[in-house]
């Protein structure tokens, strides 16, 4: 064998052993990347999840919002990237305990009931106006001492929640969509799914409650969407119950 084709050999030898170098570091970052992903959203692989479902407030009780379909398609997507499965639930059908898979609860407390009980056991210090009729209270948050009244299709707000229910070993997390309106339910599941590696990395696995805003939804639909405070504090501390008023008026 002569310089030029021993030369030729250990330039191929080289580069083969540097692409499965390369090789191997890339799956090594990308297994690294997607551990972390399931460990943050408790789905390792082939585990189960539920997709829990609402239904259009007033309209029949199976009857989804186009927005609330896309947010269960973003959803989907995540679980689906996970190596996990999911099962479609309805709100009213979801009659078990939090904790043993992880959980997906898409709505508002007055058309998902699985929320409303989630938000009262998980965080009693959000409180959401469900009255039917119209009036500038419809669908505002009391969290804490602050009040987000909706403006419809300019400034419109949703909680993000990921909550882990005790202390043991291996509990799977809920996350809750709770927003004023459909599309701010989608615009919570895409801003999740765009945010989970800085979410984890500021969270790591301990349970959070970001209060979104929707920006000019009529324009930009779900994609412009602000970070208005971590209301964690505030959203598990239960509410001061009212104080009913005294009656000032003395017996003749």
């Amino acid at each position: 064998m002569n310089d030029d084709v021993r030369n030729i050999v250990l330039g191929v030898v080289a580069a083969a052993i540097s692409a499965a170098l390369g090789w191997l570091a890339r799956t090594y970052l990308w297994k690294r990347r997607l551990r972390r992903k399931q460990a943050f959203f408790g789905l390792p692989d082939n585990s189960e999840s539920l997709l829990v479902v609402n239904r259009e407030a007033g309209g029949p009780e199976l009857t989804v919002m186009r927005f609330d379909v896309f947010a269960l398609l973003e959803l989907a997507a995540l679980i689906k990237d996970c190596g996990a499965h999911a099962q479609v639930v309805a709100h009213d059908a979801a009659q078990q305990g939090f904790g043993e898979r992880t959980e997906f609860c898409v709505g508002g407390p007055s058309s998902n009931r699985r929320m409303a009980a989630h938000l009262h056991s998980l965080l009693p210090g959000i409180q959401v106006n469900t009255d039917a009729e119209p009036g500038p209270d419809r669908g505002a948050f009391q969290i804490g001492s602050e009040r987000y009244l909706l403006e419809p299709g300019k400034g419109e707000y949703v909680i993000l929640a990921r909550l882990i229910a005790g202390q043991e070993r291996g509990t799977r997390p809920v996350f809750l969509f709770c927003g004023q309106r459909a599309i701010t339910n989608q615009a919570a599941t895409r801003y999740l799914a765009r945010n989970h590696e800085r979410l984890a990395r500021k969270h790591g696995g301990n349970s959070f409650v970001l209060l979104l805003k929707v920006v000019n939804s009529h324009a930009y639909g779900p994609d412009v969407v602000e970070l208005v405070a971590d209301v964690t504090p505030a959203a598990q501390t239960p509410l001061p119950t009212p104080v009913p008023a005294r009656n000032s008026h003395r017996a003749s």
